[in-house]
C-alpha cells in the first residue's frame, strides 16, 4: 500500500514553497482514508511549543530529538504558544522560521502541515513590534463593531506575517460577574454585544470566505463555551450554576453567532456548569453546538483540561478515564501542553471499543478540514516580505482611534473637561506612569508583566500628557507603585503620609490620580475584596483635602469599587485597557483634541454585596413589605450598563415603530430622531431595548435588541431606523423552546418608549 506520505508529501511540500495546487475536500477524504490510527489521534493532540526545544543563551531554539520524537513518531498536528515561562513575545523573522521549521517535521511525518495557535487577544500580543489595540472589554464599550472588525482584520495580517494561521479568539463569554479575573477579555455584560462584536471579529480575522481563508487572514476560535463568566464564587475555572433556559437564551447566543459567521473552531470553559464538566457533556458540545446547528467546525479543550476531569472535578478515575468521557462528548482536539501520551491512550481506547472509530474520524475530520480551510494544504508558510504593512503607522492610527473610542466619560461636574491652556496637573497613582497597566494580561506575556520594556517606545499616561500639555506643566508624584515582581495586587505607598504628593497637588490646578489594578489574567487574577485597594482608596481621600479639583482616571480590568472616594472627585474617566496608545488617546480626550463616545459595557456596582446586571427583573428591585418586615432589595449602581458622557449633548424625539400590533412572523421597523444640541462634534451609541410586560417566566425590565453608532455635527439630526424581526423579542421558557406569548411589550431609545402588542 502507499503510504500517506508518499501520497501527499511531495504535493505538499512543493506547495510550502510556492508552488501551485489546489487541495480538494475530496483530497481531504481520501487523506483519511489512509491515515493510520496513529496519525489520526496525532492529529487530536495539541502541545505547547516549549517541548520542542530548550533555551540557549537566553532564546528559544528547536530541538532535532524533540522534533521527531513529536512529529516523526507520534505525529503531533498542532503547537501553541509562545515560548519561556513567560511566555514572550518574539520577532516576526522568529516565527517565521520556527513555524517553518515545525511544518517541515510534520510534513515530513504525515504530509499534514501543523496548525500553529496564539492567544493574539487584543491585537498582534505575541509578536513584537505589532500592533496593539484595546482589550474587547473596550470595545465592547465602543458598541461599534466596525471597529471591531477592523482590528481583528489588521490582527489577522499581522499574525499571518509571523507564519501563523490560527487565533484563539474572539472570547465572548458574557461578564456576569464583576469580581470575576476575565471581565476584561470579552465585550461585557450582554449577550447581544458579545455576538454582534464577536461576529464581527471572526468575521474580520476570517475574511470574507471562511471556507477559503486566505494568506492575509487567520482562524478563530471562539472561547469559551459556555458561562464560563458566571461563575458562582466569582473566581477563574470554578462552577457555574446557570438555568438551562439561561444557558440557550444567553450564553449560548454569541457562540451560534461566530459559528454562523464561519468560527473555524470553538475552545471550551475549563469548570463545570450545573455540575457537569463542560469538557464531559455530549449535550453541549455534540448535540447543541454541532448536531442542531451543523457547524462542521472543531472543538478544542482549554490548556490541559482533560487532565482536570479527574485531576480537579472527579468525574474520571484516571487521564485514560478522562480522555474516553471527553473525546466521546465531542472534544475533537486535546490541548495537552506537556505531554504526548494522550495519544498512547487514546490508541488503546480504540482497540479496547470504548472510543468508536467513527468518533475518531469526525474529529480528525473536522481538524483536516480547518487546516484546509486556512488555505495551509495549498500553502504551509508565508513570507515576511509580503506583509509590508507589518506594524506600521496606519495600522496604529487605527489602534490609536480605537483607544479614543472605548474610554468613557462617567462624571464632569463644572465641566472640567476638558483642560484648557495652560493648566498646572499633578499626575499621580500607580497607573500613570505604566504601560503594563495600559495593556493588560496577554501583552507580549502572559500576564503582561514585562509591556514597560516590549513598548518602550509608547507612552504611559503621565507621559503623554505632558507631551500635550508641556512638562513644565506636568509634575509627577505615584503615591503608590506596583511591585511588578510579586502578584498583581501588590502595592507599595512610597510615603505613608503622602507628604510629596501633597506638596506637588498644592501646587497644581487639577490633580490627575490614575487608579486601577496591576495586569493579570486567569487565576493569577482572582480577587477577595472588590473594592479598589485601600491604599489607593487612602491616597485619593487625603488629595480630596487640599480642594483641588481631582481626576478619576480609573484603569483596570473590571469595574473596582469606589464609591467611598467618587464624591471626592470633580471627574472621573473609565479607559478600562486601552491597549499601548491609550496614554496618547486619554491625552487627546482630555485635551478637547476629541470627544468621548464610549459607553460602559457592564454594569458598575455600587456596593461589594449588592452585584446586579442591567438585565435583573424587576423583583429584584423591592421594595418595603406591609407589616413588620423590611424586604428592601433596591437596585444600587454606580453606574449603569450603557452609561456614557460627552463633550456635547444628544437629543431624541419621534420614537415610532410602524405596527403597533404585529405577530412573530412579522419585522418591525423602529425609527427615532437624533440631534447634537451641543456645540461639538460627537460620536452617539443609540441603544434599542425592549421590554416584556407580562411573561410566564418571570421578565426582565429590559433587553437590549439592536444598536448603532453615528456621528453628528453640532445641530445635526439623524433619523436611525432598526429593522428587528419580531421573533427576536421572544424568550426561551422552561421547557428549552423559543416563546412570543400575545401581550404587551414596550420599545424603548433613551428616555422615549412605545406600547405595541403581539397577536
Amino acid at each position: 500500500m502507499r503510504t500517506l506520505i508518499s501520497i501527499l508529501f511531495t504535493v505538499v511540500f512543493a506547495s510550502s514553497v510556492g508552488a501551485k495546487t489546489t487541495f480538494s475536500p475530496q483530497d481531504l477524504e481520501r487523506l483519511l482514508q489512509h491515515m493510520t490510527l496513529q496519525e489520526k489521534v496525532g492529529q487530536m493532540l495539541q502541545l505547547n511549543i516549549d517541548v520542542l526545544g530548550h533555551e540557549e543563551n537566553g532564546q528559544f531554539v528547536l530541538d532535532k530529538d524533540k522534533l521527531e520524537r513529536v512529529f516523526l513518531q507520534y505525529k503531533v498536528g498542532s503547537i501553541l504558544n509562545a515560548p519561556g515561562a513567560g511566555p514572550y513575545a518574539q520577532t516576526p523573522e522568529w516565527w517565521q522560521q520556527t513555524i517553518r521549521t515545525i511544518n517541515e517535521y510534520a510534513i515530513r511525518g504525515t504530509g499534514i502541515p501543523c496548525v500553529y495557535g496564539l492567544d493574539q487577544n487584543h491585537g498582534t500580543t505575541y509578536t513584537l513590534g505589532g500592533t496593539l489595540f484595546p482589550q474587547n472589554i473596550n470595545m465592547g464599550a465602543s458598541f461599534n463593531p466596525a471597529l471591531a472588525r477592523k482590528a481583528a482584520t489588521i490582527t489577522a495580517y499581522e499574525t499571518r506575517a509571523s507564519n501563523c494561521p490560527w487565533t484563539f479568539s474572539p472570547t465572548v463569554d458574557l461578564s456576569r460577574d464583576p469580581r470575576w479575573p476575565r471581565v476584561w477579555e470579552n465585550f461585557g455584560e450582554d449577550c447581544l454585544v458579545n455576538a454582534v462584536m464577536g461576529r464581527a471579529m471572526v468575521e474580520g480575522f476570517q475574511g470574507t470566505d471562511s471556507v477559503h481563508i486566505d494568506r492575509y487572514h487567520i482562524g478563530t476560535s471562539l472561547k469559551h463555551y459556555m458561562a464560563y463568566g458566571i461563575a458562582r464564587t466569582g473566581k477563574d475555572r470554578t462552577p457555574a450554576y446557570v438555568p438551562e433556559w439561561e444557558l440557550r437564551e444567553k450564553h449560548f447566543a454569541p457562540f451560534l453567532a461566530g459559528i454562523q459567521a464561519g468560527a473555524t473552531a470553538v475552545m471550551v470553559n475549563s469548570a463545570s456548569v450545573n455540575g457537569i464538566p463542560m469538557h464531559a457533556s455530549a449535550k453541549y458540545l455534540t448535540r447543541w453546538l454541532k448536531e442542531e446547528t451543523g457547524w462542521d467546525g472543531m472543538i478544542i479543550t482549554d490548556w490541559a483540561d482533560i487532565d482536570n476531569l479527574w485531576k480537579r472535578e472527579k468525574v474520571a478515575v484516571d487521564k485514560k478515564d478522562a480522555i474516553r468521557i471527553a473525546i466521546n462528548a465531542g472534544i475533537d482536539m486535546s490541548m495537552d501542553p506537556y505531554s504526548l501520551e494522550f495519544c498512547d491512550l487514546l490508541i488503546e481506547l480504540v482497540n479496547e471499543g470504548k472510543v468508536s472509530m467513527q468518533r475518531i474520524d469526525d474529529a480528525v475530520r473536522r481538524i483536516l478540514r480547518m487546516k484546509w480551510r486556512m488555505g495551509l494544504f495549498d500553502q504551509a508558510n508565508t513570507t515576511l516580505s509580503d506583509y509590508p504593512e507589518f506594524g506600521s503607522a496606519e495600522h496604529i492610527k487605527v489602534a490609536f482611534e480605537a483607544a479614543k473610542e472605548t474610554m468613557v466619560l462617567l462624571k464632569n461636574d463644572n465641566h472640567l473637561l476638558p483642560f484648557t491652556s495652560p493648566l498646572k496637573l499633578l499626575v499621580t497613582g500607580p497607573n500613570a506612569h505604566s504601560m503594563r497597566c495600559l495593556n493588560g494580561g496577554w501583552s507580549y506575556t502572559w500576564q503582561g508583566k514585562d509591556a514597560d520594556r516590549f513598548a518602550a517606545d509608547k507612552h504611559t499616561i503621565l507621559e503623554a500628557l505632558q507631551q500635550r500639555f508641556g512638562e513644565a506643566n506636568v509634575s509627577y508624584a505615584p503615591g503608590i507603585t506596583y511591585n511588578n515582581e510579586g502578584t498583581y495586587a501588590d502595592e507599595t505607598v512610597t510615603d505613608d503620609t503622602f507628604a510629596d504628593v501633597l506638596t506637588k497637588a498644592r501646587k497644581a490646578d487639577v490633580i490627575v490620580a490614575c487608579i486601577g489594578e496591576n495586569s493579570y489574567t486567569e487565576t493569577p487574577g482572582n480577587l477577595n475584596d472588590l473594592r479598589l485597594s485601600e491604599n489607593q482608596r487612602r491616597l485619593v481621600k487625603a488629595l480630596s483635602k487640599t480642594g483641588k479639583p481631582i481626576l478619576l482616571v480609573i484603569n483596570s480590568g473590571r469595574p473596582r469599587i469606589i464609591a467611598d472616594i467618587e464624591p471626592l472627585a470633580t471627574a472621573v474617566v473609565n479607559i478600562m485597557l486601552p491597549g499601548n496608545e491609550g496614554g496618547d488617546a486619554l491625552a487627546s480626550l482630555l485635551a478637547g483634541d476629541d470627544n468621548f463616545s464610549g459607553r460602559l459595557p457592564y454594569t458598575y456596582p455600587r456596593h461589594p454585596a449588592s452585584l446586579t446586571t442591567y438585565d435583573f427583573r424587576a423583583s429584584e428591585q423591592s421594595t418595603t413589605m406591609e407589616g413588620a418586615y423590611d424586604y428592601n432589595a433596591f437596585i444600587d449602581v454606580q453606574w449603569p450598563f450603557g452609561y456614557g458622557l460627552s463633550y456635547t449633548t444628544f437629543e431624541y424625539s419621534n420614537l415610532h415603530v410602524d405596527k403597533p400590533f404585529f405577530t412573530e412572523r412579522d419585522t418591525l421597523t423602529i425609527t427615532v430622531d437624533v440631534r447634537n444640541t451641543g456645540s461639538k462634534a460627537g460620536k452617539e451609541s443609540v441603544l434599542l431595548y425592549s421590554r416584556d410586560m407580562v411573561a410566564s417566566i418571570v421578565p426582565e425590565g429590559r433587553r437590549l435588541r439592536a444598536f448603532q453608532k453615528i456621528m453628528l455635527q453640532p445641530g445635526e439630526q439623524q433619523t436611525i431606523r432598526f429593522t428587528l424581526p419580531a421573533r427576536e423579542l421572544a424568550f426561551v421558557g422552561e421547557d428549552g423552546q423559543w416563546h412570543l406569548e400575545p401581550g404587551e411589550f414596550q420599545i424603548q431609545i433613551a428616555h422615549h418608549s412605545q406600547t405595541i402588542v403581539c397577536e
